[in-house]
């Protein structure tokens, strides 16, 4: 699976990666010393992944790209932090029941070709 580093500490050899499929986050923590893999948030990554305690577990990451997107964490945590009206609550104050919104989608590329001018590194690790 792709992911993309949300967060990582260096000396504690643990990270927290964001999945391609949207789903539940994977996180990561090196138990074997001569596997020393150093991710940063932002860095664009491919890992093997399992399923242990409703929990998912990323596994021998490979780096495919460093610092492709550095502003994720920011913008996923802004994009999350947006005020929700609950229906109990505006039926009370206006009688009327909002409408669900739709997903927010946070423009990846948009945000990476504007800072770096690169190509897209989705394609590139196949070259």
């Amino acid at each position: 699976m792709f992911g993309v580093v949300l967060w990582s500490d260096e000396q504690e050899q643990k990270a927290v990666t964001w999945c391609e499929d949207h789903g539940d986050l994977a996180f990561y923590r090196n138990t074997d010393d001569s596997n020393t893999c150093d991710l940063d948030a932002g860095d664009w990554v491919h890992f093997d992944m399992t399923m242990e305690r409703s929990q998912r577990f990323a596994h021998n990451p490979k780096l495919i790209h460093e610092g492709v997107y550095p502003d994720l964490a920011v913008a996923l945590s802004a994009a999350s932090v947006k005020p929700t009206i609950h229906a109990a609550s505006a039926r009370q104050e206006n009688s009327v029941v909002p409408r669900r919104e739709s997903a927010q989608v946070i423009p990846l590329m948009a945000h990476r070709t504007a800072r770096r001018g690169a190509a897209d590194p989705v394609h590139a690790h196949q070259a």
